[in-house]
C-alpha cells in the first residue's frame, strides 16, 4: 500500500467540492515510485469533500487508490473498465449516479504514449496509431458523450480532461500529440456546446511530471535510472525542477470547483514555464 503524507503537498480542509460525485477514469496508477497524476486527483477530490468512483483498468490499483481514501475518512469505490470500450465506460458513469444519485464531475486521466510504442509518424504501425487515438482521444471523447446526457438533465457539472504540453510543443511521439491535440479541440467543442446547460469543460496539459508512468517506463525502456532522469527533465524547466502529481491534482481540483464557476473551454499548461523555451 502507498503511504500518503498528510502533511505533503495536496493536504487542506477547505471542502471545496463537498456532497459532489466525482468520477475519475485512470483513478489507479502505474507501477513505480510516487504517485501518479490519476490517483492525486481522487485524493484531493476526496479530501474536499467528493466521493469518488475510481476507475481503472486494473481493479487492484483503482482498489489500492480508493482504500487510501477510505483510511482517511473519505468515501470511495472501485471499478473497473477499459476505456476503449463504450460499454464498461457507460458502466462505470451509471455506477456513480445509481450509488451516490448524480455526477457532478468527470475527470479524463488517461493516456498511453512510449509503453504502447509510439514515435516518429514514419516508424510506428497503424496498430500503433489506432492505439493512441483509441485511448488518448477516444476513451476521453466517449466519457464525455455518455456523461453529458446526465449532466445536461442535470443543469451543472464539470468536466476536466487531461491533454499534455505536447499537445502545443515539440514532441518525439506523433500518436500521443496528434491525439491530445484533439483531446484540446474537443474540451473547446463541448465548452461552448454545453455552457447552456450549466456545465462547465477545461483540459490540463501537463509538462515533465514525475510520475510512475512517466518515469518508471522511460527508466526501464531506457534502463536509466529514475533520478538520472528525473535530473535530466528538472534542467529543461525554467522553474529547474520537474513537476508533481500534486501540482496537477490542484489545478483540477479548481477546475472542478465552484472556484473556477466562469472558467470553460480553457487548455491549461502546468509546465513550470517549459513552453516559453520551446516557441
Amino acid at each position: 500500500m502507498t503511504s500518503i503524507d498528510k502533511n505533503a503537498a495536496g493536504w487542506t480542509r477547505s471542502k471545496r467540492v463537498e456532497g459532489k460525485v466525482a468520477v475519475v477514469f485512470g483513478g489507479g496508477q502505474s507501477a513505480g515510485e510516487g504517485i501518479g497524476n490519476g490517483r492525486a486527483a481522487c485524493i484531493r477530490f476526496a479530501r474536499e469533500g467528493a466521493r469518488v468512483l475510481v476507475v481503472n483498468r486494473g481493479i487492484d490499483s483503482a482498489e489500492e487508490t480508493a482504500q487510501i481514501i477510505r483510511d482517511e475518512g473519505g468515501e470511495a469505490f472501485a471499478f473497473t473498465a477499459d476505456v476503449t470500450r463504450e460499454d464498461e465506460i457507460i458502466a462505470a458513469l451509471v455506477e456513480a449516479v445509481r450509488r451516490w444519485g448524480s455526477l457532478d464531475i468527470l475527470h479524463n486521466n488517461v493516456g498511453v504514449s512510449l509503453a504502447a510504442g509510439d514515435g516518429e509518424l514514419v516508424e510506428i504501425s497503424a496498430d500503433v496509431l489506432d492505439h493512441q487515438y483509441r485511448v488518448n482521444f477516444r476513451g476521453i471523447a466517449l466519457a464525455c458523450k455518455h456523461a453529458l446526457p446526465i449532466m445536461r438533465q442535470q443543469r451543472s457539472g464539470a468536466i476536466v480532461n487531461i491533454s499534455s504540453a505536447a499537445a502545443v510543443g515539440l514532441s518525439p511521439f506523433a500518436g500521443y500529440k496528434a491525439a491530445k491535440a484533439a483531446v484540446n479541440a474537443l474540451t473547446e467543442q463541448l465548452a461552448l456546446e454545453n455552457a447552456k446547460y450549466g456545465i462547465r469543460i477545461n483540459a490540463i496539459m501537463p509538462g515533465l511530471i514525475a510520475t510512475p508512468m512517466a518515469v518508471g517506463t522511460r527508466s526501464r525502456n531506457w534502463n536509466r535510472s529514475a533520478a538520472d532522469l528525473i535530473a535530466e527533465r528538472s534542467a529543461k524547466v525554467p522553474l529547474g525542477k520537474a513537476g508533481t502529481s500534486w501540482d496537477i491534482a490542484n489545478l483540477a481540483l479548481f477546475l472542478a470547483s465552484d472556484e473556477a464557476s466562469f472558467i470553460t473551454g480553457e487548455c491549461i499548461l502546468v509546465d513550470g514555464g517549459r513552453i516559453l523555451n520551446r516557441i
